[in-house]
């Protein structure tokens, strides 16, 4: 049986309006998570940019080197600001018009009577591009070499997501577990140290801060594609949390 080998993932949030601050983004948790879960996909790194093509050409050019995947959100709507399909035509100098299947996709939704311009440039994208299927609107997503480009509206976006995964190759899911703890950083930070000099790039230890029911804490995070290697890590860290009698809090 051939081993999964690990294969990771960027996003870039392409959108003035996350940038502002008048949206707030909801995708970056959602695809991060629906990646590893059904994929065993890491995202590597999250980008926001704005509506500017120059920026977007140069982001997908250097993401789609450095990664197996890049995914983006947002600028394939009807308006003039909606400048993603072309950016990503040009970033990989492919012909950019109406795509056939997605113009008829679109054209029998609205009806040629509502079929407007705007409408129509939904259509226009990547003409080679292969199509991801919208149940919610219509207004297909697409992939371009191994770049997906999805819509930025959460609720379609996450409409759309499974109809990705025949695209994509899967790689090893990361698994990870928590431990909260009521104790301050600089009280576990020597220990924490040891574990993850101990086991290297085997497991991921992470530990941040949290404040609850009036005291601080610590949640201790591992995270490794390997769960023999996780729960060893969660030996290691029960012994010593026994030794300078931390209390859990349990969740």
């Amino acid at each position: 049986m051939k081993k999964k080998k690990k294969v990771n993932a960027a996003i870039l949030i392409i959108g003035n309006e996350i940038l502002s601050g008048r949206t707030q983004d909801k995708n970056i948790v959602f695809i991060t998570n629906w990646l590893n879960a059904s994929c065993g996909i890491t995202v590597s790194e999250v980008r926001i940019i704005p509506d500017v093509e120059k920026t977007i050409v140069k982001n997908i050019r250097l993401l789609s080197k450095n990664y197996n995947y890049v995914f983006t959100t947002g600028g394939i709507g009807p308006t003039h600001d909606d400048i993603t399909a072309i950016s990503i035509s040009k970033a990989f100098r492919v012909k950019y018009g109406y795509h056939p299947e997605a113009y008829k996709i679109l054209e029998n939704y609205y009806g040629k009577k509502k079929f407007n311009d705007g409408r129509k440039k939904m259509a226009k994208m990547p003409i080679t591009a292969k199509l991801i299927h919208n149940p919610s609107s219509a207004a297909p997503g697409f992939i371009t070499n191994n770049v997906i480009s999805l819509p930025g509206v959460p609720s379609i976006l996450n409409s759309m997501i499974e109809n990705c995964k025949k695209y994509l190759v899967k790689g090893v899911k990361v698994h990870s577990k928590t431990i909260n703890l009521f104790t301050v950083e600089s009280n576990i930070s020597k220990q924490l140290g040891e574990i993850q000099n101990k086991y290297k790039k085997l497991v991921d230890i992470g530990s941040y801060p949290f404040f609850r029911l009036g005291k601080i804490g610590v949640s201790v995070v591992s995270r490794s594609t390997s769960k023999m290697y996780l729960n060893n890590v969660q030996k290691d860290l029960m012994k010593f949390i026994k030794i300078k009698k931390v209390k859990i809090l349990k969740i």
